[in-house]
């Protein structure tokens, strides 16, 4: 969406500020709702159902010591480490760090995040042209190419799993 608001920016549909201001305040009233179920439901909720949701005690335990080490980084940083990302604000809340250094820290992050997202949308904007005339000739091939990896993804990894057993 953010991207598409960039789009939108280049049109001269939306203002640059203005969708730099809706997405940080999405973005912060998602990560403040994450921050305070880790902090209302704590580490037992994580640890009991965590393999529903995917986090596994390792990866909580791994992130709960880099947020005990450095708690600003962690927060800025840690959001760009994939499978930790979405972490980041439950742990936070479960680390019991303060409210306003966890808005503080999260506000830079989106910052940073909002605006190359935005320039990515401006840049796809400006050269949309480009992209368009490319995509519409090649988009039936790439369609077709899709939909038939698609239909044979299940028999190639039955292949595979075939293959790997016999060695």
């Amino acid at each position: 969406m953010v991207i598409l608001a960039g789009f939108l920016v280049n049109q001269g549909r939306m203002k640059f500020l203005s969708a730099l201001l809706v997405m940080l305040s999405g973005y912060t009233a998602g990560s403040l709702v994450a921050y305070l179920i880790g902090r209302k439901l704590g580490q037992p909720f994580f640890v009991q159902s965590g393999r529903y949701l995917h986090i596994f005690p390792e990866r909580f335990n791994q992130a709960r010591g880099w947020l005990d080490r450095s708690a600003p980084a962690f927060i800025i940083f840690g959001r760009f480490l994939p499978g930790l990302s979405n972490l980041t604000p439950y742990m936070a809340g479960v680390s019991r760090v303060k409210i306003g250094c966890f808005l503080f820290y999260n506000s830079i992050f989106a910052l940073g995040w909002g605006v190359l997202y935005l320039m990515i949308g401006i840049f796809f904007g400006h050269n949309y042209y480009i992209f368009s005339e490319y995509l519409n000739s090649k988009l039936p091939l790439i369609g077709l190419v899709l939909l038939g990896s698609y239909f044979l993804y299940p028999y190639v990894k039955k292949f595979f799993r075939k293959e790997i057993k016999n060695i």
